[in-house]
């Protein structure tokens, strides 16, 4: 099939499609819950239903009650049986879901069989190996397959503040089913932040009560069990900044549907936006926004200056190297980078 791209400019309003990280997060508060819970505007992207895959893998289910609506039955009222076989858990290529649900696998159903497609099994999971190896848990990394097998145990967890927020994620998340108190201690100072604040505020939705630390505090986390409840997903202000991209490249077009008051880090498009319409050079730090860096790439590259991304290392071990693939696709059009 042969298709015809003519050139225009974009005109008119846009809500961008619901936020992915948000949607996981709310999926898997509602699964460790006791009742049924329901999330609204959901967008079912390959992701997203590999969330789902692995929460029916543990005990939960679902059902959809309207476009983009699912109840979701939690497994927090069941009891905690032993398993002969650990539960088979296939994440797709989603680096959310494996990192989530490995902690939370070992709280719920003392480890499971983790597989995955494309890059996920290559993407570095050095700071859960070394928690597991200091819990006694054991873990097989072989053929494509992650095996984790163990009890998690209340206690002391440290992790390097400068690896993925996910880790970070999972454990908030397996934390509170334990039998006592726990705690996790940055090392370093803390990257990403505001993925972090999306994790507790899902966790405050289910009655999870985490105190946000101070910059490099402590996560004090008590046992507490997961509660249903009821939330609509936002828009995504990840996607909202391809857009706040075409404006830069000239078109009029009114992103809306955003929450202003939004825990979304990503929010920070706007005033990166504002920053990059005036000229001269420019340093952005995308430690914190890693999923900012494609859109912001191109605002770049039509303003006046030299813009620097820094802090951007962690984007080579996503889904794809995304430093090499932006620069591939800004210098193919003409763009100076290095």
């Amino acid at each position: 099939m042969d298709i015809q791209i003519t050139p225009h400019l974009l005109s008119g309003t846009v809500t961008p499609p619901p936020s992915k990280s948000q949607t996981h997060r709310l999926l898997i508060a509602a699964v460790l819950a006791t009742g049924t819970s329901t999330v609204k505007n959901i967008a079912f992207s390959q992701d997203v239903e590999a969330t789902l895959r692995c929460l029916t893998a543990l005990g939960g289910s679902w059902k959809q009650t309207a476009p983009g609506t699912l109840e979701i039955t939690g497994i927090g009222g069941l009891p905690r049986q032993a398993r002969t076989l650990l539960p088979h858990l296939d994440c797709g290529e989603s680096g959310s879901t494996l990192r989530f649900f490995l902690p939370i696998a070992l709280a719920v159903a003392g480890g499971g069989v983790f597989t995955g497609h494309g890059r996920l099994m290559e993407r570095p999971q050095g700071p859960y190996f070394d928690l597991f190896r200091e819990e006694g848990i054991s873990y097989e990394q072989k053929d494509g397959t992650l095996t984790v097998q163990g009890t998690l145990r209340p206690g002391e967890y440290h992790l390097p503040g400068n690896v993925s927020s996910q880790f970070f994620t999972g454990l908030l998340f397996a934390l509170p089913l334990l039998e006592g108190p726990s705690q996790i201690v940055p090392t370093t100072p803390v990257e990403s932040w505001d993925y972090i604040r999306m994790t507790l505020d899902a966790l405050a939705s289910a009655g999870i009560a985490v105190p946000e630390p101070k910059c490099g505090g402590v996560f004090q986390i008590s046992p507490h069990p997961y509660r249903s409840f009821d939330r609509t997903v936002e828009a995504d202000w990840s996607q909202a900044g391809f857009w706040y991209a075409a404006i830069a490249l000239g078109s009029h077009v009114e992103p809306e549907g955003l929450n202003a008051f939004s825990v979304q880090g990503d929010m920070a498009v706007v005033p990166h936006f504002l920053r990059l319409t005036h000229p001269g050079d420019l340093d952005i730090d995308v430690s914190g926004i890693p999923d900012l860096l494609p859109p912001l790439a191109v605002m770049a590259a039509v303003r006046s200056g030299t813009t620097r991304f820094v802090n951007a290392a962690r984007l080579r071990m996503k889904e794809s190297d995304r430093l090499s693939t932006v620069r591939a696709m800004l210098t193919a059009l003409g763009c100076r980078c290095q």
